[in-house]
């Protein structure tokens, strides 16, 4: 608390007092120190966006490794949750000390839960879908991935993993529409459909191989990236003829973290019905 005492002017009258008093009764201003904790709320709210933009910024543009990036956005999200518990430091303060700065302690709590508002969306996702990077549309066997030089170099070495079966029946589970696409053409045209429909979808293709010779089978490799942070992710489909037309099947997987966060399923079921569209224009 501080008290402020005012000055008397010289040739008029004191506070409240007229001319004739010979005394003057000063009045005591009470100021109540502004609050600490609510000054610095907003300001660490938008130096941890600021940090944390930054590091978004640096990995979709490819200047720094993944890891050093999410340590970047890391810090950055950890100053926003600092900026949430000044705040209610400030909020305590000012309800047992009377002190000011309620407004910028609100300000600075909003201000960080918009700035939150992302990443606890995903972590929404982390805790209700399952725990998976690897998601196909043929569960029991697999599009499995070119080794051959040029698709090694393009994935920078990666060579996906299998999954374990109770992985796999956690797909099931949680993506049932993550299926094989039935079309009605022969596999040389499906396997054009699907080309076009990668690169309709900006992948980058690494080697195709068209449906025939020794396999029999058709098959494309590409790299697709996730559309916030541009992190590369690997995507194989597989071109198989039926006795009525052609089966294709998708795999896609996440070179970073244990979690996709649902990131390959959608991208699997975009694709499919980005192919299903294709065949269906040609057909009209």
């Amino acid at each position: 608390m501080r008290i402020v005492y005012p000055t008397q002017r010289p040739d008029g009258p004191l506070f409240g007092i007229g001319r004739r008093s010979g005394r003057a009764l000063q009045r005591l201003t009470v100021v109540e120190p502004f609050s600490g904790f609510a000054l610095w709320s907003p300001r660490l709210a938008w130096f941890g966006g600021v940090v944390t933009a930054i590091g978004v910024a640096l990995l979709r543009f490819g200047k720094v490794e993944t890891s050093a990036g999410f340590a970047v956005i890391g810090a950055g999200l950890f100053l926003v949750l600092a900026a949430i518990a000044l705040a209610v430091a400030a909020f305590v303060a000012i309800w047992a000390e009377g002190q000011r700065g309620a407004g910028s302690a609100v300000w600075g709590f909003v201000l960080a839960l918009l700035i939150l508002a992302w990443p606890a969306m995903l972590g929404i996702k982390a805790v209700t879908l399952p725990q998976l990077n690897d998601v196909t549309t043929d569960i029991d066997s697999p599009p499995e991935f070119s080794r051959s030089r040029v698709a090694l170099a393009a994935r920078g070495g990666f060579i996906p993993p299998e999954l374990a079966p109770e992985r796999r029946a956690a797909q099931a589970a949680a993506y049932p529409l993550v299926a094989p696409l039935y079309l009605d053409v022969a596999p040389g045209q499906a396997y054009e459909t699907v080309r076009s429909a990668a690169e309709g979808l900006g992948w980058q293709i690494v080697e195709g191989q068209k449906p025939g010779g020794r396999m029999g089978q058709g098959r494309l490799e590409a790299i697709a990236h996730t559309p916030l942070l541009n992190l590369p992710e690997d995507v194989t489909v597989r071109i198989r003829a039926t006795a009525d037309g052609t089966r294709i099947d998708v795999r896609s997987v996440s070179r970073f973290g244990a979690h996709d966060l649902g990131t390959n399923a959608d991208r699997v079921q975009t694709f499919l019905d980005a192919v299903s569209e294709e065949v269906a224009e040609d057909a009209s």
